[in-house]
């Protein structure tokens, strides 16, 4: 075959695929889209998922959102990734389902890397140290003091085992040299916070929701810090842990969408374009607020894939110094 035949069979070939690519994005969505939540009605996934599919109705017509949790998270993530790459199914991912079940399973069942394509990361949800009102310490200098007075004697309370408010409450720590607290993990964190409230437990790790800033403000429970680089929009009274002097004290959970690996890339712009406009709409961010959450101001798929990075590097010597596995 003549170079130039090859080359017409090339330029015939990308021909093929930009037509294809372009008849995809006309014709979607066609149909209802699904959207995936690995996790029970309620938590912190569930209400980030459900103001996305809301918000969505407009720019992407029906969407719907179903949750499918088991083993935590697992469950879900592989229904949506033996799913149809056509975008009418996507996932709400998050660090737990995206960065630490890979970590904490002796042999993970799929890869976020291979078997999705990130689209957008939504919000944050930061962890947070919250005592019990009987725990002497207003910051987390006193608890530190209290701890030490303590040793032994102290216990901490999280979500459940695996869950980043285990981890964080595990990095805390290993940074403050207060390894001799005892993890006590819970079937959620509405659990743990019940028993933090009623004083069954001292200490705990949750992330922060509008229903703890309510029972913070109350006087409930106190939050000593929020484990974030900045302060909370929504509580900035509130200092941050690395402001309290415990440096690389982060624990956040990103939230987001990602589609099967495949969906093809038109696709994936639309929803990611459609997000970010609805991202900019200050109510929709207010609303994220109010929920503890903190909106990312510019999402796409290159800022999910930094992000995805960015946490298993962080991760990553934490579950190792822990021996963690779950499953």
């Amino acid at each position: 075959m003549q170079r130039r035949d090859v080359l017409k069979l090339g330029l015939a070939a990308s021909s093929g695929v930009l037509i294809a690519s372009r008849a995809w994005s006309q014709s979607f969505p066609s149909r209802p889209i699904k959207l995936v939540v690995p996790f029970s009605a309620g938590g912190v996934n569930d209400i980030v998922g459900r103001q996305w599919a809301e918000r969505m109705k407009g720019p992407l017509g029906a969407v719907y959102v179903e949750n499918l949790g088991g083993a935590g998270g697992t469950l879900g993530v592989l229904e949506a990734q033996r799913s149809e790459p056509d975008g009418h199914t996507v996932l709400l991912g998050s660090t737990s389902t995206m960065v630490l079940n890979t970590m904490t399973t002796s042999r993970p069942p799929y890869d976020p890397n291979k078997d999705f394509e990130p689209i957008v990361i939504l919000c944050v949800s930061a962890t947070s140290i919250v005592v019990h009102p009987s725990v002497p310490a207003k910051d987390i200098k006193e608890l530190l003091a209290y701890a030490k007075a303590n040793a032994g004697k102290l216990s901490y309370g999280s979500a459940g085992t695996g869950t980043m408010s285990h981890l964080s409450g595990e990095l805390f720590k290993q940074l403050t040299g207060t390894t001799d607290i005892v993890h006590v993990p819970y079937k959620g964190a509405g659990p743990g916070i019940s028993d933090l409230v009623s004083g069954h437990i001292p200490i705990m790790s949750p992330n922060v929701t509008g229903q703890l800033l309510q029972l913070h403000n109350s006087g409930k429970v106190r939050i000593l810090s929020v484990n974030v680089p900045a302060r909370l929009t929504a509580a900035p009274d509130i200092a941050t842990a690395i402001e309290q002097g415990v440096p690389n004290m982060v624990g956040q959970l990103f939230l987001g969408i990602y589609a099967p690996a495949g969906t093809p890339k038109p696709i994936i712009n639309q929803v990611a374009e459609a997000t970010r406009t609805a991202l900019a709409d200050p109510e929709y961010q207010k609303t994220l607020i109010a929920s503890g959450f903190e909106p990312i101001r510019d999402p796409g798929p290159e800022q999910a894939r930094r992000m995805m990075a960015e946490e298993h590097t962080r991760w990553a010597p934490v579950v190792k110094a822990i021996d963690l596995k779950v499953q």
